[in-house]
This record gives structure tokens, sequence and C-alpha cells, in this order.
């Protein structure tokens, strides 16, 4: 299995940041960008930035057909993966491998309810720290994909094919063997710093530094810990530990997708990350007082969306 076509939908900052690394080191033809016709007549009238550069994508309306995707990956938003998996169903075929850089741990399944857990490599992004603010996106880390199976099986054709692929194609990568707890491991991530970041209105600095908000961040990071055990995940201190390593290599002035949300006045991911774990210490009696906390706050911050229209 080689990998020659890949199509990447959602050109958020993970999008335009492997999109355009990609667009340098295969044929223009070979990557396509998918997106409804409004949105193709935005960027290719606006265009699309990444560290001042403008990109030269070939993008394919949904309808479009296509030969299937030999790599397909989602780096939409949550609230827009059920419109994201109907569009891209020209680009999946027989041999198409799916990878997910959604936040949360529900976005593999939900694709393969469509198109077969078969497909599915679970996958994360870490270590980037890309600010998007419009059509420009800058970053001074593009971090790595890390992929794999669920559960072990390290060798399979799937793993070979994008390792090959990546190697090739200078991305950054590392095949987890047990990329379940990894996916939740993140998810305890982005529940702590997406969260506190985007409410202290601040920027990575904020947490890489002792303080109010780095106490906040890893308070709400333990209660998705304790969490992680009643649903069969043994998150550990260590798991904390590697993560606050990651976010201290970040560039200090930049900032998670949902601080940027706030700052732009969208609507964020907050019912994915402290939504859920509320959901969770409800099903478990676990409580969650920092998280309810940053879920009070965020819902506070956009109720304020409504009354300034």
């Amino acid at each position: 299995m080689e990998i020659k076509n890949v199509s990447i939908i959602g050109l958020g900052a993970l999008g335009v940041m492997y999109g355009q690394h990609l667009s340098k080191r295969m044929p223009k033809a070979n990557l396509r960008i998918i997106a409804d016709k409004e949105r193709i007549e935005k960027y290719q009238k606006n265009g699309v930035y990444c560290n001042g550069e403008r990109c030269d994508f070939t993008y394919k309306q949904p309808d479009e057909k296509v030969e299937p995707a030999d790599l397909l990956l989602f780096s939409v938003k949550n609230d827009g993966l059920d419109a994201a998996i109907e569009s891209v169903k020209n680009h999946v075929g027989e041999n198409t491998i799916i990878l997910s850089a959604l936040n949360g741990i529900t976005s593999e399944a939900i694709i393969g309810n469509t198109y077969g857990m078969d497909k599915l490599l679970y996958c994360v992004a870490q270590g980037m720290d890309a600010v998007k603010v419009n059509n420009k996106l800058t970053y001074d880390h593009m971090g790595y994909l890390c992929f794999g199976e669920k559960e072990g099986n390290e060798d399979s054709e799937k793993i070979k094919a994008v390792s090959d692929f990546f190697t090739q194609k200078e991305v950054p990568y590392e095949i987890v063997p047990d990329m379940y707890k990894r996916l939740w491991s993140k998810f305890m991530l982005n529940v702590g710093v997406n969260q506190t970041v985007a409410v202290f209105g601040s920027n990575y600095g904020a947490i890489q530094q002792n303080g109010e908000a780095r106490d906040m961040m890893i308070a709400a990071m333990r209660e998705v810990m304790v969490l992680s055990r009643k649903e069969g995940i043994q998150l550990t201190e260590n798991d904390i530990e590697y993560w606050l390593t990651v976010l201290s290599k970040l560039s200090p002035d930049g900032k998670p997708s949902m601080a940027q949300d706030l700052e732009a006045k969208r609507f964020s991911e907050v019912e994915l990350f402290s939504g859920t774990v509320l959901k969770l210490g409800k099903k478990h009696g676990i409580p969650t007082p920092i998280n309810d906390e940053l879920y009070k706050r965020i819902k506070g911050i956009e109720s304020e969306y409504v009354l300034q229209v």
C-alpha cells in the first residue's frame, strides 16, 4: 500500500499547516482540499496564508468525482464533523486510510460508523503552537502527529503506509502502541490548557509559569485523570508531567484554538471539553468543581456575544 493521493477537509490551523507542508513536497493535483463552493470562492479571492506565504491548493467540491484518497485527514471542528463526513464520500475508496485530528475522544467512532473502523488509525496532533487569525496562520513549532491502532499492532499495513509516507514527506510523527490511551491523555490536556488559557484571556506563557492559571489547568487535568480510571483508561500523574514538558517547549505567545475562538467571539468547543467532563462526573458520581467553574465562565463569556449583537 503506497500513499499518493491525499485529501484534507478543514482549513483550520492543522489543515492549513499540514496542507502547506505537503503542497511543497508532492504534485499539486495529488493534494486536494475539500470545501463547498462558497468557501472555495472565499479562499481563492482572499487567499490562505501560512507564515506569510500564500498557499497554492487544489480545491474540490464535495460532489466532484475524484480518484479516492489514499490518505484522508479530517481537521474540522467537532460541530462540523457530521457535514464533513458527508462531504468526503467521493474521496473514500476501498483502501483509503483515515486520520482524524479532531479534539475529544469520539470522532473516530463517529467517522467509523459511516466508513468502517477498519479504515481508521487513531490520531492526535500535539506540540504545535499555531495561531490563526482570519485567513492567516502563523506558527513556530509544527509539532507532530501521533497515530496508531486503537490498541497494539504497531506493524499493521496501515501504520506502515502512513509512516513511510510521512517519512518521505518530512512530516514529524510518532507511532503510539496504545493510541486510545493517548487520545484520552490529549483530551486531558485540552480540558486543562485550552479552557484555562481561554478564561484567562492569555497565552501559553501564562501556564508555563507558576501561578493561578497553571494551577487551574493542572487541577482540571487531574479531574480527567480520576474519571479516566472509571472508564478503564489508566491515566496517571506521569501523563500530566508528560504534557507539562510538551507545553514548556511551545512559543509563550501562542495560544490554543479555544482562546482564539473566544477572542474572535466565536462559540467554542466547551461542550466537548468541560461539558464532557461534567457528564462523566455525573455518570460516576465524582465531583468536578474545577471543570464546573471553567464551564460556567466560558458559557458566561459566550453569552455576552448575544448581548453585543
